[in-house]
């Protein structure tokens, strides 16, 4: 049975017997289709209505995005925006996209360098995932971290306290839009 996560363009052997054009060939065939899948994903996405989620290839690179996550109404993201980063490998949909936010997010699953400890992002990961699934997924973790699996310890213990969670958590919220606008 074929894994959903084995690219079927590559070559099934260990024995490399193809010459370099026909590896560029490869190349180039596999990054159309990349390509292609990106672009129906961005118009998947587009046509969604999603609340709260969107995102947008940057600077005319399609392997590049930029996606806008809103926190959900109701918990202590409401009214607090975050853009997050997304970079597709020229073998996705078989390995998942680097995932980061770029804006500071204080959470239990999110270190200070935007790195994300979610697990559909790494070895949950499955090529029936699109962009779609990710923002999702990255909107529902905001309000439901895992913290038992912290990468902020401090955020982790607080989250219990939703009271002083969300003072703390606007607070820095502030003080970085404040950041960024000097910048």
């Amino acid at each position: 049975m074929a894994s959903q996560n084995v690219d079927p363009r590559l070559p099934t052997t260990s024995v490399d017997t193809s010459k370099k054009s026909s590896d560029l060939s490869k190349h180039d065939a596999s990054c159309h289709s990349v390509k292609k899948r990106l672009q129906q994903e961005l118009m998947t996405l587009m046509m969604s209505g999603d609340k709260g989620i969107s995102a947008f290839p940057s600077e005319e690179n399609i392997f590049n995005w930029i996606g806008t996550i809103n926190g959900a109404q109701g918990t202590v993201y409401e009214g607090l925006t975050y853009k997050v980063k997304m970079d597709f490998p020229y073998n996705y949909p078989y390995t998942p996209p680097h995932v980061r936010f770029t804006t500071p997010c204080f959470h239990p699953n999110v270190d200070d360098r935007g790195n994300i400890c979610l697990d559909i992002l790494k070895e949950k990961w499955t090529a029936l995932y699109d962009v779609r699934t990710i923002l999702l997924s990255l909107q529902s973790l905001l309000s439901e971290p895992n913290i038992e699996s912290p990468l902020n310890l401090q955020a982790a213990q607080m989250w219990k306290d939703q009271v002083s969670y969300k003072a703390v958590l606007h607070e820095k919220y502030e003080n970085d839009v404040r950041k960024a606008k000097k910048l």
